[in-house]
């Protein structure tokens, strides 16, 4: 295990709830394009990575899928279970995925490849668990975040808080361009590799946004957030509401522009 790996654990233990009530929200708009992207459908075998609160494999199932999932936080499988009745979802934290070779006809992962600080063995794990011509469908943030990903980061640049030094980055700050995350599964051996951008808009209030995400300590955002001065927290949040002023629709609604990307490959 990585220090990013062993950040995240940290990171995300207990924060099933409050990303639920955020994030997850967010990250929902992905769960059609992934599973169209991978032609789930009645009696296709497949694995949802990294479910988290079970958002893809509640659409997978209303589609008729036989689908299994793992996440690597067990609050996160619980929550899934209860969301999700009768899902198999395992605990395990790539690049353990607890299956046969060839065990499934498409595998999919939303928003977890961004997660992992060995993405190309991860790749090459998920690749053992598809059946020759199976395809693969995962979502990355496209990097440098920006709306609904980098508000909070904006804010606390504006405020000149910096990145800690203890505080590990993501390999996907490198792979998160289309032509990187292209050449990362290309490179784990899959072929028909196609990376493409996904974007959308995620209307929400501002505060309720303030209060899941960046004060419910939910990504590394939010744990930055939690080691200032109250005080600077203030300030911080009077850049945020200044920043959300660009995306107003209603008094308490804003709609915050997300930019993600696709990718999807074939096993050959």
């Amino acid at each position: 295990m990585t220090t990013f790996d062993a950040y995240e654990r940290e990171l995300w233990a207990g924060r099933a709830p409050a990303y639920q009530q955020g994030f997850a929200r967010l990250t929902a708009y992905t769960a059609g394009p992934l599973l169209d992207a991978v032609k789930a459908g009645a009696g296709t075998r497949l694995l949802d990575v990294g479910t988290g609160t079970g958002v893809v494999s509640a659409e997978a199932v209303r589609r008729d899928v036989d689908v299994s999932a793992i996440d690597a936080d067990p609050g996160m499988a619980e929550t899934a279970a209860r969301n999700v009745p009768g899902l198999d979802v395992r605990v395990a934290v790539l690049p353990e995925v607890p299956f046969e070779d060839a065990a499934f006809d498409a595998v999919v992962g939303n928003f977890v490849i961004n997660h992992v600080g060995e993405p190309g063995v991860a790749l090459r794990e998920l690749r053992r668990v598809l059946r020759p011509g199976g395809r693969l469908a995962l979502t990355c943030w496209e990097m440098p975040g920006s709306g609904a990903l980098g508000i909070v980061r904006e804010a606390m640049d504006e405020v000149g808080v910096p990145w800690p030094d203890d505080l590990p980055v993501s390999p996907f700050m490198e792979y998160g361009q289309r032509a990187p995350f292209r050449e990362l599964v290309r490179g784990a051996g899959f072929g028909e590799v196609e990376v493409e951008p996904l974007t959308w808009n995620h209307v929400v209030d501002p505060q309720e946004w303030w209060e899941s995400c960046a004060l419910a300590r939910v990504g590394s955002n939010g744990v930055i957030l939690a080691r200032q001065e109250p005080a600077t927290i203030d300030r911080i949040k009077t850049a945020y509401d200044q920043i959300m002023t660009r995306y107003t629709v209603t008094a308490d609604q804003v709609s915050l522009p997300a930019h993600a990307l696709l990718a999807t490959a074939t096993l050959r």
